[in-house]
């Protein structure tokens, strides 16, 4: 018989879910939020390498580290800075966090 297989429901930021401590968890899944916007209004735009690199204001190896995933590379100014030059807005909320599970 095989073995049933074990399901654990996601914290909803898959960095924590993978073991990072809580701060480096939260930093990364918003740095990752914002990359993805950034792929996002380039694909929408319709906008090569290149063109996009102008608009955001980095170099093409730049923008390309970006679209690799490299989020090491960036900060949250960066991001935050790239999406103003094209028009748009990042907003922030905060809110408490819910308490931690313990391990069983």
């Amino acid at each position: 018989m095989a073995d049933k297989l074990k399901m654990t429901r996601s914290s909803g930021n898959v960095f924590a879910d993978l073991g990072f401590p809580p701060a480096e968890a939260q930093n990364l899944l918003l740095r990752t939020t914002l990359m993805i916007a950034i792929e996002k209004f380039i694909a929408d735009n319709d906008l090569s390498q290149r063109a996009a690199a102008a608009r955001l204001g980095v170099t093409a190896p730049r923008l390309n580290d970006l679209l690799r995933g490299k989020i090491e590379k960036f900060s949250l100014d960066a991001l935050v800075t790239m999406l103003a030059r094209v028009g748009l807005r990042v907003e922030l909320k905060v809110s408490r966090a819910p308490a931690r599970r313990k391990a069983a």
